[in-house]
């Protein structure tokens, strides 16, 4: 069986929406979008602080890392959305760009701040004071302030100024040092996904195919052309979406490489431990991975204002009813980017600061009433890898982030978590903490707490590079070096990765990704 289509897209998460919408505003275009999850109706998508119930459920891809030995061995969780809209159905929905020096540092032609500034501004929808400065007023994405911010944020702000941080007039400038308010994907009071945005109002397009529970199971060549994506729906029989113009692999930082890999693309001695039959010797398809690594410090609070009681009747009636209320949390409610040294020249390190005690993603139901501020390295040196492990396609890959391979990365994470003790110490701070929170801060060895209690940030990327030289998975437009009518379009292809957080980054690439297609016909 097969299906023609000019494009065929695989994923339909941030960068895939992104896509879909794009390249089916040609009625000429036949567009379709593979999606391996299901549809996104359920409740706890729409509500901002229930996305921890989305995890380790069908709306998840529920991954593990390999053990990790410079974290005492442990394999970390990996949640990672299998849903329209993918990790923006699940995730904290903070929209944080990075800095301008993150662009400015990859090297790219094409890719510099200024040159993708305007496919954020494209993908924007921002009213209010200094929107138009900032940031775009009539993209497909809302970005809004929270409408219920929890009172301790305040405290939070204080002690920041307190310990010599200035107040930033918006998070995403260009120049992040400093602190504020995080701006969310949401639109009064509720999540605001990619899907929302970008997919949901163009559904009923005639030239535009979605198709959920549609597992990619390799790419399809006719020599070194890709023609095509062989799939599966719900287990059925194997199908073929066949592509006149372009396959374009928007899986994520994991299952994009993993794709590439099953189908033949990769490092041979890897594909042929696989079992996997070589297509293209492409060695850097699945290295360069890197990742946001997250050392929580959660202090029991005094104040019975948490996120504790978000569960409780009465802010659920808030936010049926008014859109308001705990619920609307997304819980990462503010930001604070500062160096684990003073002769560095951008800020290295960031403060999330969260009015719950925020244990084990979510999953553990918290003690009591407590505040954690997530200590995040931003600028990690260390690098992992995604392997594929069978040409079983139902297995995932070997996911190896190589966390704190690097000594400095456990210096910085160190020094992060001492700044994070003098926030908590701060006048502003101190009278709405009390104790730590079990597992509790070992004041004595500061290292063996950030090896025993750090997580990711949910931020994995670099799995198919972009770059100018030959070792690289994709050049500056996207394509897949080697083969012609394939292109990764995803935060896979980011070169290093940035001093923010993923999904707006994501979206820019796909934004600009749009363009180069439509720009090669």
């Amino acid at each position: 069986m097969a299906d023609q289509y000019d494009y065929v897209i695989v994923g339909a998460g941030s960068a895939g929406c992104v896509l879909a919408n794009r390249l089916s505003a040609d009625p000429n275009v036949r567009v379709a979008l593979l999606e391996a999850g299901g549809r996104d109706r359920k409740l706890e998508i729409k509500i901002p602080a229930a996305f921890p119930k989305l995890f380790h459920t069908a709306y998840d891809w529920d991954l593990f890392t390999k053990e990790q030995k410079a974290l005492d061995g442990r394999e970390l969780y990996w949640p990672r959305g299998k849903t329209l809209g993918g990790s923006s159905s699940i995730n904290a929905q903070m929209w944080v760009r990075g800095a301008r020096a993150d662009y400015d540092t990859w090297g790219v032609p094409g890719w510099s701040y200024d040159e993708v500034l305007p496919y954020f501004h494209r993908a924007e929808r921002r009213h209010g004071s200094n929107a138009g400065e900032t940031y775009g007023t009539d993209g497909p994405l809302w970005i809004e302030e929270l409408r219920s911010p929890n009172p301790l944020r305040s405290a939070f702000f204080e002690a920041c100024a307190e310990a010599g941080m200035q107040r930033l007039p918006e998070l995403n400038v260009p120049d992040i040092d400093g602190y504020a308010p995080t701006p969310v994907n949401q639109h009064r009071g509720r999540r605001w996904s990619a899907a929302d945005g970008y997919l949901h109002p163009v559904r009923k397009r005639p030239n535009l195919t979605v198709l959920t529970g549609a597992m990619a199971r390799r790419i399809r060549f006719i020599g070194k052309r890709a023609t095509g994506v062989a799939y599966r729906v719900n287990g059925g029989p194997l199908t073929e979406a066949n592509a006149t113009r372009e396959v374009i692999v928007s899986a994520g930082a994991v299952h994009s490489p993993n794709l590439l890999q099953l189908s033949g693309i990769g490092d041979v001695s890897i594909l042929r431990d696989a079992d996997v039959d070589p297509v293209l010797d492409l060695p850097a398809v699945g290295q360069n991975l890197q990742d946001h690594l997250s050392t929580a410090v959660i202090m029991y609070s005094p104040d019975p204002v948490t996120l504790v009681d978000a569960e409780k009747p009465t802010e659920l009636i808030k936010f049926v009813t008014r859109r308001r209320g705990m619920l609307t949390s997304n819980v990462g409610e503010a930001v604070a980017f500062s160096r684990s040294h003073p002769s560095i020249p951008v800020p290295d390190l960031e403060f999330i600061f969260a009015p719950v005690p925020f244990i084990d993603h979510g999953q553990v139901e918290p003690p009591g009433h407590g505040i954690t501020v997530g200590v995040i390295l931003l600028q990690p040196e260390s690098r992992g890898s995604v392997t594929v492990r069978s040409a079983d396609p139902s297995m995932p890959p070997n996911i190896d982030p190589g966390y704190l391979s690097e000594p400095n990365d456990l210096a910085r994470l160190v020094e992060g978590v001492r700044q994070c003790q003098d926030l908590f110490a701060t006048s502003a701070l101190r009278p709405h903490v009390s104790a730590p929170m079990e597992p509790a801060l070992d004041e004595t060895d500061l290292e063996e707490f950030v090896r025993s209690q750090a997580e990711t940030l949910y931020h994995p990327v670099g799995t198919c590079r972009m770059g100018t030289d030959g070792e690289s998975v994709v050049d500056a437009e996207l394509r897949v070096r080697g083969i012609d009518g394939l292109r990764v379009v995803d935060a896979s292809v980011i070169p290093t990765i940035i001093r923010g957080h993923t999904h707006a980054p994501t979206i820019m690439i796909a934004e600009k990704g749009a363009d180069l297609i439509q720009n090669s016909r």
